[in-house]
């Protein structure tokens, strides 16, 4: 990756909805030029997708929380086939230290933030859970 290569990836991390044609206008160069580069970063894998971030008022409600979640040696892979399917949980990550997995995880309100975390408890496998409830985002770089 050179520096072109870097200067599309982050105008398309910035809004990945930016016309080609856009994005080549910017950098000074060829759309057919920046159409090929994008190709490329697609195939190499280092643009692994395109998505879209909820806007605030999509966001707006949800409560969220992280949850740390220790688990039995070798039930990890069972635990995350449980986890995967939960649509509250927005991410999953695996962690040194005192916890296994880190979650992510939203919901419409604090019943349904409660019964989402009472099903997390009782995956088996899962030993230990420790939830923490987000109360604001000072700031967001993903946003």
């Amino acid at each position: 990756m050179d520096e072109t290569d870097e200067a599309i990836l982050a105008a398309l991390a910035a809004d990945s909805s930016t016309p080609t044609a856009e994005l080549a206008r910017r950098l000074g160069l060829a759309r057919s030029t920046v159409q090929a580069r994008i190709e490329r970063l697609e195939r190499s894998g280092v643009i692994g997708g395109y998505t879209i971030r909820l806007g605030t008022r999509a966001r707006r409600g949800r409560i969220r929380a992280t949850v740390l979640l220790s688990v039995e040696p070798r039930a990890a892979a069972q635990v995350l086939a449980r986890l995967k399917p939960m649509t509250e949980v927005d991410s999953c990550q695996t962690s040194t230290g005192r916890v296994d997995l880190i979650l992510t995880v939203a919901a419409e309100d604090t019943e349904r933030l409660d019964a989402v975390l009472d099903r997390i408890g009782a995956i088996p496998g899962v030993t230990d859970t420790e939830s923490l409830i987000h109360l604001a985002t000072k700031f967001d770089r993903r946003l």
